[in-house]
């Protein structure tokens, strides 16, 4: 068993079946089966220009290995036990298919620089996925931020009531956040589209293989600059854990307001049954399981984050075993990060709103900051106006009424400069249409927002 190992020649005793396990990583990494065979099949494109194998020899692993992406694609591929990762499974298998022409295949080539291209390919392909959903998410968002832009409800600070704000401006917090998730995206890429393969164990690859055509046949932007870095850079594993740390981080905020906004206390929104679940004891129930279970979500994500740097912080130069945990996080990251988006997705897309209890919650106090502008636009100076204001409050406190509830003479008693005018601030239309400069909640700004969201969306030149 142990001759058939790509590492085994200068051992002759047999490996601890403990140790076997252990060391074995073809459970978690065989899902890279058809990214390795396709750097397979460019590397041995590769070596036959350069004459380490023949025309002949070149179609026969070309063929062995078409034949082997069938066995996967079809659920045929037998694994061994001594298999102990994708490379060695694929490279055992195509050996049994067409003879000795394999054992040529993996010429200059290691497992080092093989495993890195074989993840770099994986996630090039995964990344558009997760792009698209997140640009499907961004859509959703623009699309009820045009269609519900008249509904208006409280803004909090501190989860306070604050200041009257449109729905739409509260929806587009998040595709903003998702703008910059998405730009991430972009960089992250780039910097993921740098062929490693040629880059040998550590030392680069003795033969001349020309490694610019070669990231070209595999459709890389770029080739690594140096062969010892190359083999151990896990920077893009780290990036894309971190990147999706944060696309989750923005979604467990959203998803920590509609949790809130769903309750009774709030009941601004109702989430559709398919994304909601019932008690086992209380049958009145209705919980809001598929935001909880994306706020909760964020938490893994960002524990594979932390746990993969703190295994890359301690590691010396070149490739270390220690990478081996690189897969795991990546794979787990990728489907929690895939089922969260779409499950946002869905509940965002049947979610529904009550827009009169939105407008109920809105109460004539929240507009104290507008007695502060009303007294700014008669001309005294803001910080003496915002005192005012205060004046205003705690003079309605003292007699156990609504601000709106003041008469004039109140507030004449507490500034000469307020006239008849200040009776018809009470307007929230009003008061939310003054915020009208660019990236406030007025409806032109608003529209403005999903303007520019829609126009960067569909020029966005994200790589594809």
């Amino acid at each position: 068993m142990e001759k058939q190992k790509l590492w085994g020649g200068r051992f002759t005793g047999a490996t601890d079946p403990v140790m076997e396990k252990f060391n074995a990583s073809i459970q978690i990494d065989k899902r890279m089966w058809r990214e390795d065979l396709q750097g397979s099949k460019a590397y041995v494109r590769a070596i036959q220009k350069v004459g380490l194998v023949s025309e002949e020899e070149c179609q026969s692993i070309l063929s062995g290995l078409e034949k082997v992406g069938e066995e996967w694609e079809s659920g045929t591929f037998d694994i061994k036990d001594s298999d102990e990762d994708i490379h060695t499974a694929n490279e055992r298998r195509l050996k049994e298919l067409i003879g000795s022409a394999a054992s040529k295949l993996h010429t200059g080539r290691s497992r080092n620089d093989q495993v890195s291209t074989d993840m770099r390919l994986w996630m090039k392909n995964a990344l558009l996925v997760l792009k698209t959903e997140l640009q499907t998410f961004v859509t959703v968002i623009l699309n009820r931020a045009k269609q519900e832009m008249d509904v208006l409800m409280p803004g909090y600070t501190h989860l306070q009531r604050a200041q009257p704000i449109r729905w739409s401006h509260w929806l587009l917090s998040y595709g903003w956040m998702l703008k910059r998730d998405l730009e991430r995206l972009q960089g992250l890429q780039t910097r993921v589209s740098s062929l490693t393969l040629g880059s040998g164990a550590l030392a680069g690859n003795p033969f001349p293989i020309d490694r610019t055509s070669l990231a070209s046949d595999l459709g890389f932007l770029d080739i690594s600059g140096n062969s010892l870095d190359a083999v151990s850079d896990r920077d893009f594993v780290a990036e894309f854990l971190f990147w999706a740390s944060m696309v989750g981080t923005h979604l467990s905020r959203w998803a920590e307001d509609l949790i809130l906004y769903s309750s009774k206390e709030f009941g601004f929104v109702t989430l559709a049954d398919a994304y909601s679940t019932g008690s086992s004891l209380m049958p009145q129930k209705k919980n809001a399981d598929s935001l909880e279970l994306i706020r909760g979500k964020a938490g893994r994500m960002f524990g594979h984050c932390s746990g993969f740097l703190m295994t890359l912080k301690g590691i010396p130069s070149t490739y270390n075993k220690d990478l081996q945990e690189d897969k795991e996080a990546m794979f787990d990251v990728y489907d929690t990060l895939l089922g969260v988006v779409k499950v946002a997705i869905g509940v965002l897309s049947t979610l529904q709103i009550d827009a009169d209890k939105m407008r109920q919650a809105l109460s004539p106090e929240m507009l104290a900051t507008d007695i502060a502008y009303y007294l700014v636009r008669k001309g005294i100076p803001f910080r003496e106006a915002h005192g005012l204001s205060g004046m205003c409050v705690a003079l309605a406190e003292k007699k156990k009424c609504s601000l709106s509830e003041l008469t004039l003479q109140d507030f004449r008693s507490v500034s000469e400069q307020c006239t008849e005018d200040i009776l018809s601030i009470w307007d929230y239309e009003k008061s939310v249409d003054q915020y009208s400069v660019y990236g406030g909640t007025g409806k032109t700004s608003v529209t403005a927002q999903i303007e520019n969201l829609e126009a960067w969306l569909n020029q966005s030149d994200l790589l594809q």
